[in-house]
C-alpha cells in the first residue's frame, strides 16, 4: 500500500510539473484539438461539395435544393463556429452552432443506430460542455467580489457532465477479448474512466488518458498511410480527427480541473 501511494504521489508531482510548465498555452492547444473534427469536416464539405450534396440527395430523396442547403449549413456553422472558438468571440453561440451540427449529422448519417459513432458524438458533446464551463469561469473572474454561488454551481455541474461524457469515447475502444493483454487494458481503462467520472486524481487520470488515446490514435487511425483512392482513408481520417477532438476535451479537463462536484474538491474541504 505504501509503495502504491508513493507511485501515485510521484505521478501527481509529474502531472503538476507538466501543468505548471504548460499552463499558458495548454488551454489554447486544448481548444484547437477540440474543434479539429469540426474544422476538418467543414473543409471537407467545401472540397467535396458535389459528393456530399449528391449523397444527401440520394439518401434522403430531399431534392438538390435541400441537399445544397444542408451541406452549406454544415460548412458554414462548422468553419465559422471553429474560428469563433479559437478567437474567443461569442463562444456560447459557437458551441450552440457546433452542437446543432452534431445533432444534424447524427440524424443525417443515421449515427443514432451505430453505437460506436453515437458514443463518440456523446463524447464530443462533453467537450463542448467543457468549453462552456471554461467561459463561465472567465465570466466569474471578471466580476471579482460579486457573489457568484449560482455561477460556481453551474460551472461545476457543467464540468461534471462534460468529463463524464468525454469518458464515453473510451467505451468505443475496448475489445472484449479474453486475452491477458486485453484484460489488463480493460481493467486499467475502467479504473481511469471511473477516476475521471468521480473526479478522483482527475488531472493525473486525464493526462494518462491523453497519452493512451494519442498513442492509439496514431497507431489505429494513420489515414496518411492509406492511398487517396481508398475509401478507408476517409473513415480513418474521420476517426483520427474525432479522437483528436476528444483529446482536446481531456486537455481542457487538465487545464480547468475537476470542478466543485468531484472527489478531489470534496477532499479539500476536510
Amino acid at each position: 500500500m505504501a509503495a502504491y501511494q508513493q507511485v501515485v504521489s510521484r505521478a501527481d508531482d509529474v502531472a503538476d510539473t507538466v501543468l505548471r510548465r504548460s499552463k499558458h498555452y495548454l488551454p489554447h492547444v486544448a481548444r484547437l484539438f477540440l474543434i479539429a473534427t469540426f474544422l476538418e469536416d467543414g473543409l471537407r464539405m467545401w472540397f467535396q461539395w458535389d459528393e456530399q450534396r449528391e449523397y444527401f440527395d440520394s439518401t434522403w430523396s430531399c431534392g438538390s435544393v435541400l441537399a445544397t442547403l444542408f451541406v452549406l449549413a454544415n460548412m458554414f456553422c462548422q468553419i465559422v463556429g471553429c474560428f469563433m472558438v479559437l478567437l474567443r468571440k461569442q463562444v456560447r453561440v459557437a458551441v450552440g452552432m457546433l452542437f446543432t451540427i452534431i445533432v444534424m449529422q447524427s440524424i443525417a448519417y443515421t449515427v443514432l443506430w451505430d453505437a460506436k459513432f453515437f458514443l463518440r458524438n456523446i463524447a464530443l458533446c462533453g467537450g463542448l460542455l467543457l468549453l462552456l464551463a471554461e467561459i463561465s469561469g472567465e465570466v466569474k473572474t471578471m466580476f471579482a467580489g460579486v457573489p457568484t454561488g449560482d455561477a460556481n454551481k453551474k460551472q461545476s455541474y457543467m464540468q461534471l457532465v462534460g468529463r463524464v461524457l468525454v469518458v464515453f469515447m473510451f467505451m468505443t475502444l475496448f475489445s472484449f477479448e479474453f486475452s491477458p493483454l486485453r484484460l489488463v487494458e480493460l481493467a486499467v481503462g475502467t479504473v481511469l474512466m471511473l477516476a475521471m467520472a468521480i473526479g478522483f486524481k482527475t488531472k493525473l487520470a486525464a493526462l494518462v488518458l491523453v497519452a493512451w488515446l494519442t498513442t492509439l490514435n496514431f497507431v489505429l487511425n494513420s489515414f496518411w498511410m492509406v492511398p487517396y483512392n481508398r475509401i478507408m482513408r476517409d473513415f480513418l481520417k474521420y476517426d483520427f480527427f474525432q479522437t483528436l477532438s476528444v483529446i482536446g476535451g481531456l486537455l481542457l479537463v487538465v487545464a480547468l480541473g475537476p470542478g466543485g462536484v468531484s472527489y478531489d474538491a470534496h477532499k479539500k474541504k476536510f
